[in-house]
């Protein structure tokens, strides 16, 4: 069973867990693990023991901060960190090093947090595949041959194999959810404006959110906790109060009403998948929810926003250094380049209004519910012989969770069983703007009722210590 912030937090707080033994475990899998899957860029091992003795000696002083004091966690090398370099998986950064940490960075570490690096992506978070990295295509801990999901990929696998109890990643189109359902964890992805994307290397402004990847839908809870609230900083950031997301997490879903939007949704799935999903629904009816089935959204699937905010990013840099990127990540850069302005503005026009009508749906229900993902995860050596088929793959795997950056809404993927071969399947919920407590609550009653969340890739090591700390 893996390790969970929820239980391990207990027992640092109750002095029966080091916080540096339970980082050097994370440090040791990391030295293990890393050179087959390529899951960490930069790897922090000083500054993280040297963060764990301090979180240790303050929690012996009574000073304990919360539930992420003395947990050691990892972070996308997307978010900047002072004096450590944040590379967006690309040589273009190489030597890129920040001098201020990002906001949720400076959230995290002020909550005790140990950082035990930065994790490795598809370059500049532009693909849902981390085949494209100059550090190295990320592996799936499940089975090595093939795909992790992105562009957080290397987070959902430092997660899935205990190389940090949590992960921070970035969603712009499924970039949290995606790879969290193929490596059998939990993603969640934020209302937009919910945590602040300041000190983020940005891959589109208008779309990107920052969220957590975790072991637990709890722990989910617990990340976002601290990560949530508004940042004057932010253009985007949202002044809206932050409730306890703990605090109604446990509550029985009697009545709660979950709409299931079949068409485009449910289209041309894995017929495993939809097994697994169907089996999902079912379980909810069990637990009293009220299904709502086959209710109609109106999808959105224009990407000219996001093509034009990502291109004006990379303008100059492609301009001044194009050999520095991957050929690929080149080349969907260059996709905005002709986009006008015009045409640019009155796509967030269309933006605003999907997000204001996409509010109406949930007059009607409380969640929709949808697969995370319709396939299984692709094997890397088929697309890397038939690169040509990397992007419709890509497309095709980000297609469910792409509309809800769009709609800007709360969504949450859970683990909901396996394919025949061994792979993870997950389970996509989403809410209302800003009812993130619903999200957490409807999936943290499904994981409840199931086992998915419990089962870790054979190639993890094994539990995690839980030797008891002198006083220091």
């Amino acid at each position: 069973m893996r390790p969970t912030i929820e239980s391990l937090s207990r027992g640092i707080r109750a002095r029966e867990i080091s916080p540096s033994q339970l980082t050097l475990d994370c440090l040791t899998r990391i030295e293990k693990l890393n050179p087959t899957l390529h899951a960490f860029i930069t790897v922090l091992a000083d500054s993280a023991l040297e963060d764990a003795r301090r979180a240790e000696q303050e929690i012996f002083r009574g000073k304990y901060r919360g539930p992420l004091h003395g947990i050691p966690i990892g972070l996308k090398d997307i978010l900047d960190t002072a004096g450590t370099r944040t590379t967006a998986g690309s040589k273009l950064f190489e030597d890129r090093t920040p001098v201020e940490d990002a906001e949720v960075v400076r959230r995290l570490r002020a909550d005790g947090a140990i950082i035990l690096g930065k994790q490795n992506l598809h370059e500049f978070a532009y693909g849902g595949s981390c085949l494209i990295s100059a550090y190295g295509e990320v592996h799936n801990p499940w089975d090595i041959a093939r795909l992790a999901g992105g562009s957080s990929g290397g987070s959902a696998a430092s997660v899935a194999t205990g190389m940090g109890l949590a992960a921070v990643g970035t969603d712009t189109a499924g970039s949290i959810r995606l790879p969290a359902a193929y490596c059998g964890v939990v993603g969640l992805k934020p209302t937009y404006g919910r945590v602040s994307t300041r000190g983020v290397v940005p891959l589109s402004w208008s779309f990107d959110h920052v969220g957590p990847l975790t072991s637990s839908v709890c722990d989910a809870s617990l990340m976002l906790q601290v990560l949530a609230g508004y940042d004057a900083g932010d253009p985007a950031s949202v002044d809206m109060p932050v409730g306890d997301y703990t605090c109604g997490i446990s509550e029985e879903i009697q009545d709660l009403r979950i709409g299931v939007p079949r068409a485009f949704f449910f289209d041309d799935l894995d017929p495993e998948v939809a097994a697994a999903v169907e089996k999902a629904v079912q379980i909810f009816r069990e637990l009293g929810a009220d299904i709502r089935d086959g209710i109609g959204l109106e999808v959105p699937t224009d990407r000219t926003l996001s093509s034009f905010e990502s291109y004006a990013y990379h303008k100059e840099f492609v301009a001044r250094s194009p050999e520095l990127y991957q050929p690929g990540t080149l080349a969907r850069i260059k996709s905005g380049e002709k986009i006008s302005a015009a045409d640019a503005s009155l796509a967030k026009k269309e933006l605003a209004a999907s997000r204001v009508a996409i509010q109406k749906v949930f007059e009607g229900v409380d969640v929709l519910l949808t697969p995370t993902v319709p396939i299984s995860p692709p094997r890397i050596a088929e697309l890397q012989r038939n690169p040509e088929n990397l992007r419709p793959a890509e497309l095709t795997m980000l297609r469910n969770t792409r509309p809800f950056n769009v709609w800007g809404i709360p969504a949450i993927s859970v683990p909901c069983g396996f394919t025949s071969d061994g792979m993870p399947i997950g389970l996509q919920l989403a809410g209302a703007a800003w009812r993130e407590d619903v999200v957490l609550q409807a999936a943290h009653a499904y994981e409840r009722a199931t086992e998915w969340h419990t089962k870790i890739p054979e190639l993890a090591p094994s539990p995690l210590s839980r030797d008891l700390p002198r006083d220091p």
